[in-house]
């Protein structure tokens, strides 16, 4: 469980707004010099959060101690001002995380089973499900103890699917809100979990008051996931008077007795937030020293040569793999781009812990070798692989994308689709699937391709490669004007200013 040390400059019940999340917007770790140093984490949504959060000197995130220099800090009680980090026992941690969060809601949100062989829900699952409810139980907890009364309590993603309800039992006076960054699962995959477990993880989400996900698909899955068939609640959409566009909202009825912790009638709400990225920010990290390094490498290594660019982590649902299969198909069927063009491909080292993870890791690699051996000459070599993470090498290869190819089976949105077109210099075709979250977002302006079709995406990068350059850009910039259009730090405070809304319950 949780460590009674904690890292805050808060006084208990006294923040008004609180976010949690597995990850929290920094890390420690021990420098040369041996002393423990404190790193700001990256990324867009955490960068987004942390600026909203800045403006809000009552708040607090609580995350979880994921790094030995972590666990010492909390130890230590090294405070940093507006966090707390949690030290959860590391078997509880693992079987929260890898256990269940990754490896049961991520592959059921993301429809990634192996169905004659996955899921298998046998005594092992039940034990791992304990440590994921004791792992949300933490969570919980160590809010209750933060929260003034009536406070906003704002969580993250499918790690913490649980908090909500189990919130909602120890401080009914809050308004709490659940954003998922993933899908939501298909009722045929959310059926797959064992009965009591489904119920359990649709009561706990349903604890919050607004419910949030980037697309409307997502949220219509899950009010489907939520009608559970019996007399505790039922889902009908509504479309509120006025709406910006930004949010779809229904609701959900709850009656006495539905799950852990209610207390009578309620209304959890479910509304549409698609983040967006900081364009202003991109562009500044884009054109940084280091940046330009790695573009001025880069360009010398591919000449004056056409240039498909993905960015991904070897992550299952990323479909790197068909990615580079329609590569290679490309070069089969279109000989004409031999020699002519080169995919820039950076794939991130995802969850390498886990078995399947590594070996998708190691597919990539493999294939990436096979599709050089087979068409590369002595001056030209069709993919240039990047298996580490390396974010300034990414931004380079943003910058001079002529195509950009985002496939994934399922994404809860996929950054790196609105990411490209506001850094690219002179404009660039995405080529996107419609597993994508952004795909409703960005369809109009993309070349948009079936998944699973290799054949499909082939031609689609073949287009690409021929758009006129007038044309590219043109598209480019529209996409990159709706890329923009909800930054992270309006995301959070869309959602902030709705939650605050919401009429508290009196504690």
């Amino acid at each position: 469980m949780a460590s009674e040390a904690s890292q805050t400059s808060h006084a208990l019940h006294t923040s008004q707004v609180l976010v949690a999340a597995n990850r929290g917007p920094l890390s420690y770790a021990h420098g040369p010099d041996g002393a423990l140093t404190a790193r700001r984490g990256g990324g867009g949504l955490v960068s987004g959060l942390s600026a909203a959060l800045d403006g809000q000197p009552d708040a607090v995130w609580i995350c979880a101690a994921l790094s030995e220099g972590d666990r010492e800090a909390v130890r230590r009680g090294v405070a940093e001002p507006g966090v707390r980090m949690l030290d959860i026992d590391p078997s509880v941690y693992d079987a929260a995380y890898n256990g269940i969060a990754n490896s049961v809601l991520w592959l059921t949100h993301h429809h990634l089973y192996d169905i004659p062989r996955t899921p298998v829900f046998d005594a092992g699952f039940r034990r791992r499900w304990e440590g994921y409810t004791a792992y949300n139980r933490a969570f919980a907890e160590a809010l209750a103890e933060e929260a003034a009364e009536g406070a906003c309590v704002l969580v993250q993603d499918y790690h913490l699917a649980l908090v909500p309800g189990q919130l909602r039992a120890l401080r009914p006076d809050l308004r709490i809100a659940h954003f998922t960054h993933t899908p939501w699962a298909s009722r045929d995959f959310l059926d797959m979990l064992p009965d009591d477990i489904r119920s359990e993880l649709l009561w706990g989400m349903l604890g919050a008051d607004v419910v949030g996900f980037h697309t409307r698909a997502w949220a219509d899955a899950f009010l489907l996931g939520a009608h559970l068939d019996d007399e505790r609640g039922t889902a009908e959409p509504r479309m509120p008077a006025g709406a910006d566009g930004e949010r779809y909202v229904a609701t959900v009825p709850r009656g006495a007795g539905a799950g852990p912790g209610a207390a009578g009638p309620r209304r959890t709400e479910v509304a549409v937030y698609p983040l967006g990225v900081d364009g202003d920010e991109l562009r500044r990290l884009a054109h940084r020293p280091e940046v330009d390094d790695r573009l001025a490498a880069l360009r010398a290594e591919v000449g004056d040569l056409r240039t498909i660019v993905r960015v991904d982590r070897t992550e299952l649902s990323k479909n790197i793999v068909r990615g580079l299969l329609a590569y290679r198909e490309l070069l089969t069927v279109r000989p004409e781009w031999r020699g002519r063009v080169v995919h820039l491909a950076s794939a991130y080292p995802s969850r390498q812990d886990l078995e399947a993870y590594r070996a998708y890791t190691a597919a990539v690699r493999e294939l990436a070798q096979e599709i050089n051996e087979e068409f590369g000459t002595e001056g030209w070599q069709p993919v240039l692989l990047s298996v580490q993470d390396d974010f300034a090498r990414s931004l380079a290869a943003y910058r001079m994308a002529d195509v950009a190819l985002v496939n994934p089976v399922r994404d809860g949105m996929n950054l790196v689709a609105k990411e490209i077109p506001v850094v690219s210099e002179a404009g660039c075709a995405l080529v996107l699937s419609t597993g994508a979250g952004a795909y409703g977002e960005l369809r109009e302006d993309a070349l948009t391709v079936n998944p699973y079709d290799v054949t499909a995406t082939a031609e689609a990068l073949h287009e690409a490669l021929s758009m006129p350059a007038g044309e590219r850009l043109e598209r480019t910039k529209r996409l990159a004007t709706a890329a923009t259009s909800l930054p992270p730090s309006r995301w959070f405070e869309a959602q902030l200013t709705a939650l605050r809304a919401i009429p508290p319950t009196p504690a």
